[in-house]
Formats: structure tokens, sequence, C-alpha cells
């Protein structure tokens, strides 16, 4: 697979997404950002902070305190990433209405 199409599914992954654009307004705790998703798992959520930390887009800053305390930021590189995906997202939520009458077509379309 080539590396920018690697990148590109991790970026609009399922939960790349929702981390992205969650992380947007400002640095979460893994809980607070786990919360703020909503139904992802703790082993889906890490593994796709850790995902996201390697290729450069979200930094994860561990502070060495009792109880251990990890926020996780973006990057500039993830800040660049994560507008283009909410600009999608937002383009998307603006032409659902579209989409679904194009689905509709073709269903019935399809039926006849």
């Amino acid at each position: 697979m080539c590396p920018y199409r690697l990148v590109l599914e991790h970026v609009t992954s399922r939960w790349g997404v929702l981390v992205l654009i969650e992380l947007l307004d400002r640095p979460h705790r893994f809980s607070e950002l786990r919360r703020a998703i909503g139904r992802v798992s703790e082993k889906m959520l890490t593994q796709t902070l850790q995902t996201l930390e390697r290729d450069g887009l979200v930094h994860r800053d561990a502070k060495p305190v009792i109880p251990p305390r990890v926020d996780y930021s973006l990057t500039d590189l993830g800040r660049e990433a994560a507008q283009q995906v909410r600009d999608l997202a937002l383009w998307t939520e603006r032409r659902m209405a579209d989409v679904e009458r194009a689905r509709e077509a073709y269903d019935e379309a399809k039926r006849t």
C-alpha cells in the first residue's frame, strides 16, 4: 500500500475522524475523549491515538504525577488534517438531504 494511502486510511477511519474533530477544540484526557466520542472501546481509542501519534498528527503529553495524567492534543500537522476532515463532515451534514434523494431515486430505479 502506498504510504499516503495508509495515512489517508488513518485520518478517515471511523474513529480517526472523530478523534481529530474532537481535538480541534482543545486537548483532552483519554477518558474525556472517550466520553466525547461515545461508543468507542478503550482498545480502539488507544490504537487510534497511537496510530495518529505515530503519523505525527496527535501529541501525547504524559505528566509524571500520581495518578498519571495524559493529555492528547493536535500537532500543527494534525490541526491541518483535522480542519480538512471537519470541513468534509460539515459538507456531508449540509448535503445529506441531496444524498438521501439520490439514494431514493437509485433504489426506485432498481425496483422498476
